[in-house]
């Protein structure tokens, strides 16, 4: 059996990141740190080049990151909604702060990461990472033997990184 070989990156820094706020869904762009991250990440990707496709969520974050490798790698970014954040519903837009000074219990079972815990108009913690490494697997399936890199956010690089290493969604 041929393994995929999967660079997983996130997204560099946004404003939101700085100010501890839910971006989830939301389409917040990169700051200037970001876009230097992104730059830099480029540069020291070529090293571990070549690769056989480059895929990123299609929100802007991600999407910025990857258009800097693909430019560096020479490679068209594909896009995959399967690639993005965890929908928080009502808390996207929010400091962590503020949930749990307006909805401590709802913050609560956020943190204790419930799996069937679903932010109103949100998703839950189980069916994002269904979503996530379900999308990995056919990924990594239509690259067998190849690398490949994926941009994406915090939230699906912890899925993946939970499902490779047999880790618990509640651990």
């Amino acid at each position: 059996m041929q393994a995929t070989r999967i660079i997983a990156v996130r997204h560099g820094e946004t404003a939101w990141n700085v100010d501890t706020r839910i971006q989830g869904l939301r389409n917040i762009p990169l700051n200037e740190q970001g876009i230097w991250q992104a730059e830099r990440l480029a540069q020291a990707l070529r090293g571990h080049a070549p690769f056989a496709a480059l895929y990123s969520s299609d929100l802007q974050r991600a999407r910025l990151t990857a258009l800097a490798i693909g430019r560096s790698a020479g490679l068209p970014v594909q896009l995959e909604e399967g690639l993005r954040e965890r929908h928080f519903g009502e808390l996207e837009g929010l400091t962590h702060e503020e949930i749990h000074a307006r909805w401590p219990d709802q913050a609560r079972r956020w943190k204790q990461r419930d799996p069937s815990y679903s932010p109103l108009g949100g998703e839950t913690l189980r069916d994002f990472h269904a979503r996530c490494v379900g999308q990995l697997t056919r990924l990594a399936q239509r690259h067998l033997g190849q690398t490949i890199v994926v941009v994406a956010h915090g939230g699906v690089l912890d899925c993946i990184y939970r499902a490779a290493n047999g880790i618990d969604l509640e651990a």
